[in-house]
C-alpha cells in the first residue's frame, strides 16, 4: 500500500507516534491476538490496548473481528497490511484511478451445477444436508459463508455500472479458495478453471485442501474438516489474463463479450475431465483465514472526456 505523506493521511500518520501501538503491530506480525492476550505482553490495561485498536483499526492498519470466548465474546485483532510505503515528493499530482469494487457474497451465486461431496454452512449452522446437490437452491444459501463441492461449478453475476461513454481497463476478482477433499489432505491438487462470461481464462492447480490448522476466522462449532483456503486474485487485463501475477493466459479483455447494460459473469469450476478434479471449498466472511467475500474491483476508463462518478 501505498501513502502520500500529507495531512489528509494524518490518522494513519499518527498510529507510528505511539511506541505502544508499534509494539502491537510487532505483536501481530506472527499470530492473531485478543486484547487481553494483548494487555499481558505489554503490561497495560485492556482498556488502553482497546483505544489503540480502535485508531489502528480506523486507519486500516488492523482488522478485528469478534469471537466466542471462555467467558464470554473476545474480539480478535490481525494485521490488515503486509507493507506501507510512504511517498515523500511526487514529480505532479497524479489524478484517482478510475474504479468501482462490489463484494458478492459467496452465496449470491446465479448458477450452479455440484456433485458430492458438497454442502454449505453459514456462519450459525449448517444449511440443509450434506452432499444433497438440491441444498444449493435453498433460499438460506445466501447466509453462506463456507461452500464446498467435489466437481462442478458455480457462477456469479457482478453488476456492471460503466456508463456508455466509459470502458474497463482491467477487471480484478479476489477469493479464498481451495481444493475440497473428504475430511480435507493438504495434498490434494485440484484444477480449477476461470471463466468470465462464458469465456474460458485459464486453469490453476491448488495443492490441497486445508484443515490441520484452525481458520482465523472459522467458528469455533466448525470442526469438521476444511478451515481454510488461499487467497487468489485473478486480473484480467489488455494483454492477458493473471493469477496473483502470474499470468495464466493470452486472452484478455479484448476476448470478453463485455456489454454495457449487462452483468459480469464469473465462473469457477472444477471440471470432471480435468487431469486433477479435485473439487472446490469457496470461503466468505465469517470462515477461513480472510474476512471477506468474493471482492470484484472494476477499473475503467472515460472514452468521451466526460467525468461520471459511479455509486456501488
Amino acid at each position: 500500500m501505498n501513502i502520500q505523506v500529507s495531512t489528509k493521511h494524518m490518522s494513519l500518520l499518527e498510529c507510528f507516534s505511539s511506541e505502544t501501538r508499534v509494539r502491537i503491530i510487532e505483536l501481530l506480525n506472527s499470530k492473531s491476538m485478543n486484547i487481553k492476550e494483548l494487555a499481558e505482553q505489554l503490561n497495560v490495561s485492556s482498556a488502553i490496548i482497546t483505544k489503540h485498536i480502535q485508531k489502528l483499526e480506523e486507519a486500516g492498519i488492523l482488522r478485528t473481528h469478534n469471537a466466542a470466548g471462555v467467558r464470554g465474546t473476545q474480539k480478535i485483532c490481525s494485521l490488515a497490511l503486509d507493507s506501507l510505503t510512504l511517498q515523500l515528493r511526487t514529480s505532479a499530482a497524479v489524478p484517482e484511478p478510475l474504479k468501482y469494487t462490489v463484494e458478492i457474497p459467496i452465496g449470491q451465486y446465479a448458477d450452479y451445477l455440484v456433485q458430492p461431496t458438497c454442502g454449505l454452512v453459514s456462519e450459525s449452522k449448517v444449511i440443509g444436508m450434506f452432499d444433497d446437490p438440491r441444498y444449493f437452491s435453498d433460499p438460506e444459501r445466501m447466509t453462506a459463508a463456507h461452500l464446498w463441492f467435489g466437481s462442478g461449478y458455480v457462477e456469479y453475476r457482478v453488476p456492471n455500472y460503466l456508463h456508455s461513454g466509459q470502458k474497463p481497463r482491467h477487471l480484478e476478482f479476489s477469493f479464498e479458495i481451495c481444493s475440497e477433499a473428504p475430511s480435507y489432505n493438504e495434498n490434494w491438487p485440484s484444477d480449477i478453471t476461470f471463466y468470465v462470461n462464458e469465456v474460458e481464462l485459464g486453469m490453476w492447480t491448488c495443492p490441497g485442501d486445508f484443515g490441520s490448522k484452525r481458520g482465523i476466522f472459522t467458528p469455533r462449532w466448525w470442526d469438521i474438516g476444511t478451515q481454510h483456503g488461499l487467497l487468489k486474485t485473478l486480473s484480467v487485463q489488455q494483454d492477458g489474463t493473471y493469477l496473483d501475477g502470474v499470468k495464466l493466459s493470452e486472452k484478455g479483455l479484448n476476448h470478453l463479450p463485455l456489454r454495457y447494460g449487462e452483468d459480469i459473469r464469473l465462473r469457477l469450476a472444477s471440471l470432471e475431465s480435468s487431469r486433477h478434479c479435485g473439487g472446490m471449498n469457496l470461503f466468505g466472511k465469517g470462515f477461513g483465514n480472510y474476512d471477506q467475500d468474493i471482492v470484484v474491483t472494476i477499473h475503467y476508463e472515460e472514452t468521451d472526456g466526460v467525468s461520471r462518478p459511479i455509486v456501488s
